[in-house]
């Protein structure tokens, strides 16, 4: 199947139970369909850039890749001097492939669509890419839970695919969170995604304000 094929029905899925069995059988082929030229998946390698930016220290920086897939991100994380980098996916196949990149000190299966099973304040950056697309994970509540497992004064930066910024509800969600006096919003910027479809995607970095957190 192709790589054009793959991310149409991607974007397609109806629920979390037809992505997973996508990216199940997607797996062991991703990271070469998506890395060659005719794709040129720019958006993990601009993440991780902007989180080492974010970092006064990388190699004591504790970072959590919501969506990690076969671990494009850590590796450009790793790369960068991070030494802890938790990583967590809906599908086993991908987070197989994305333990042996070494990348990561944690993997996990997780569904983005629900509360994450970790603590409050656990994070100083958290990543997420890939994930806030046609057919996967919505804003809410989503991108609350990243914030809430955030430190104070950390950072969450989230991909979110053009077309579904203000469609999808992901511009209110972070107006929201702002409004709610749960994060200032860093910069929201327009970046090449997979930049050889064209594709674009807002660019979200938001810092969790220093305060104490409800649920």
């Amino acid at each position: 199947m192709s790589t054009q094929v793959y991310l149409a029905q991607a974007r397609a899925s109806l629920n979390s139970q037809d992505c997973m069995a996508l990216y199940d059988k997607w797996a062991a082929t991703y990271n070469d369909e998506v890395g060659d030229d005719a794709q040129d998946y720019v958006a993990p390698v601009l993440v991780a850039q902007v989180a080492l930016k974010s970092s006064n220290n990388p190699a004591r920086s504790v970072i959590l890749d919501a969506g990690c897939g076969t671990g494009l991100v850590g590796q450009a994380l790793a790369t960068g001097g991070v030494k802890a980098i938790d990583g967590l996916d809906l599908s086993n196949p991908m987070l197989t492939v994305a333990k042996k990149t070494g990348a990561y000190r944690n993997l996990a299966q997780a569904d983005l669509t629900r509360r994450i099973e970790k603590g409050d304040d656990t994070y100083d950056i958290v990543t997420c890419v890939g994930t806030f697309t046609a057919g996967h994970v919505g804003p809410d509540p989503a991108l609350r839970e990243l914030v809430r497992v955030t430190k104070r004064n950390g950072i969450v930066i989230a991909t979110i695919l053009e077309e579904i910024w203000a469609s999808g509800g992901f511009k209110s969600e972070v107006e929201k969170l702002k409004r709610e006096n749960l994060v200032t919003v860093v910069s929201d910027e327009l970046i090449d995604y997979v930049k050889g479809h064209g594709d674009k995607a807002v660019l979200v970095v938001l810092e969790k304000v220093d305060r104490a957190w409800t649920t």
